[in-house]
């Protein structure tokens, strides 16, 4: 299997992308094409006590970098030798079975567009993360990707996130809920009625297992295992979250480190600790797929170290290896409204 990556994007590249996907080469066994300029590839690997490239591991020159202030819709047109445009051609070409970037998202997402495409049938690409709960967690989709949506884009959604969570992380029968501001079926605005209705319909025709509306507080609380909603409310959910999380962390190390008392009242607890500040760690997995595009494409966090470009490369063995882009494809039929409601915008 081949991963080709984004060496330069991100706030710590290119040597903390290097360093990670060697760490993921050596461990994973996966062969790794890392895109970017050569010069500063080598010098990173040099840094990290490397003489020659490992078996397995190649460079791909480019010599642009697409930056954070650059326009996404253009830039992969503009800078068709960057980092990123080159790994995607690569994609594209067969030449990698999986693309990983750390890079700008709304770049990445434009450019796997109009590069490796869109799985035929489906409307809109979309961002989707796993966010902690009192069970295993659940799937946030769309968490950024699609601000405007209609209840169509929630649809296909709502099956694509289904089909991940059976595909890659193992979830039987994974329960739909779709975010809204209370549980009944009259909740919400026109989106969230309308995208009800259809979600409702699949579950009768046995496609999806749709749970019903569920609010933000009781997705935490294991009410659902894929969280459907548009992609604004989304991203302020999840950014939500992690501001929470970070509180969490900070505010339990004021109290733990307060005096010696509390530091060995923290010793008493540590694993608990520990397991409790793994649930809000996402290194482990790394980034977040692009469902809707033919190949696997993984977004990773723009500030990723070493471990998270790692868990990226993992995520993306787990993409290729459970054929989750031809499982969208193969079902795409039933993700249809009939051609006469269709938004062709």
């Amino acid at each position: 299997m081949k991963i080709v990556i984004d060496a330069m994007g991100g706030d710590n590249a290119p040597l903390e992308i290097v360093k990670g996907a060697l760490e993921a080469h050596e461990e994973f066994g996966a062969n790794i094409v890392l895109v970017g300029k050569g010069e500063d590839i080598l010098r990173s690997m040099s840094e990290l006590g490397y003489s020659d490239l490992p078996s397995g591991v190649e460079i791909a020159n480019a010599s642009e970098v697409v930056l954070m202030e650059d326009d996404p819709a253009t830039v992969t047109r503009e800078k068709s030798d960057s980092s990123m445009t080159v790994a995607l051609k690569l994609l594209k070409d067969g030449s990698a079975d999986a693309m990983i970037s750390a890079g700008s998202t709304g770049a990445l997402l434009s450019g796997a567009t109009l590069i490796v495409k869109r799985i035929k049938g489906i409307r809109r690409a979309v961002l989707s993360v796993l966010l902690p709960s009192t069970g295993k967690g659940f799937l946030i989709i769309d968490c950024g990707a699609n601000a405007e949506c209609t209840p169509e884009y929630l649809m296909q959604f709502a099956y694509m996130g289904s089909y991940y969570l059976k595909g890659i992380v193992g979830v039987d029968n994974p329960r739909v809920g779709l975010l809204n501001i209370g549980t009944e079926e009259s909740k919400g605005t026109s989106l969230q009625v309308e995208t009800y209705k259809l979600l409702q319909e699949a579950k009768a025709r046995g496609e999806i297992n749709f749970v019903g509306n569920v609010e933000a507080r009781a997705a935490f609380h294991d009410e659902c295992d894929v969280l459907v909603t548009d992609g604004f409310t989304g991203n302020v959910l999840l950014k939500g979250t992690e501001g929470i999380g970070l509180m969490m962390k900070g505010e339990l190390k004021n109290i733990f480190y307060k005096n010696v008392f509390t530091k060995l009242a923290a010793l008493t607890i540590k694993p608990g600790l520990k397991s409790l500040m793994k649930k809000f760690d996402a290194s482990d997995v790394g980034g977040t797929m692009l469902l809707g595009i033919s190949k696997p494409v993984i977004k990773a966090h723009g500030s990723s170290k070493a471990k998270d470009i790692k868990g990226a490369v993992r995520q993306a063995m787990l993409a290729v290896e459970s054929g989750v882009c031809e499982m969208i494809e193969k079902n795409v039929q039933y993700m249809k409204l009939p051609e006469k409601t269709n938004d062709r915008n």
